[in-house]
């Protein structure tokens, strides 16, 4: 039980979700539950609902990691990963992804630092500095009606010495994804590429990550859940 709002309790759980899509469909494969400090730090109303005593408090982000990590070690194939701006703002994150060789598209809040030699840059800025003819009509996928339509501007970075090799396999980039009727509903990313990727391949892994949305959905009808 927690409560929500003065005066109201509500049943509420939280928890960092994995799921997986490909051509053939998409489905929810992992899960890590989150536990606010106030549980954590009792200990004696951990062990009432069966919390083991190793399991402390961890970040979101901490759980996305080992969520992560398990898919890696998993049977599945993996060739992108995708995450909403909470995980994608996490450098172990996107630094463990490029270790284990994975592309990544990941959300990032607008004001996301990019750094480099030349200086460092909120990436709200370095896209709105973009001339009009960086950006181009992208399709993130198929939608209810047809193709959903953006305009994407996308930058490649230039290597870091320190973490790429002399001929990198892959390539950093930055990316916005704008709406075409809402000009000010402007979705900002971090991609980490295999050499030649499109701006469209980007754009299109994006669009992926509404698979957890549409499973989030079709969830409480497979389990039997009531609303």
């Amino acid at each position: 039980m927690q409560k929500q709002v003065p005066g109201r309790t509500a049943n509420c759980q939280v928890a960092v979700f994995a799921a997986y899509a490909s051509g053939r469909g998409r489905t929810l494969v992992d899960r890590e539950l989150y536990l606010p400090k106030s549980w954590t730090s009792d200990r004696e109303r951990c062990r009432a609902a069966k919390m083991p005593d190793h399991r402390g408090f961890a970040t979101k982000t901490e759980l996305a990691r080992i969520v992560v990590t398990r898919a890696l070690a998993s049977p599945l194939p993996i060739s992108w990963v995708t995450t909403d701006a909470l995980s994608g703002q996490d450098w172990h994150v996107r630094r463990m992804l490029e270790d284990a060789g994975l592309g990544y598209v990941v959300a990032v809040p607008k004001a996301q630092q990019i750094k480099s030699l030349a200086g460092c840059w909120r990436i709200d800025q370095l896209i709105g500095d973009a001339p009009d003819d960086a950006r181009e009509r992208v399709s993130c996928g198929a939608g209810a009606k047809g193709p959903d339509l953006y305009d994407g501007a996308a930058a490649q970075l230039p290597a870091v010495p320190f973490f790429d090799a002399d001929e990198p396999r892959h390539c950093r980039w930055v990316m916005a994804r704008r709406s075409i009727s809402r000009t000010d509903d402007i979705a900002y990313y971090l991609a980490h590429a295999p050499t030649g990727t499109s701006v469209s391949e980007l754009v299109e892994v994006a669009g992926s990550r509404w698979a957890i949305e549409a499973c989030f959905q079709s969830a409480p009808n497979e389990c039997d859940l009531d609303r």
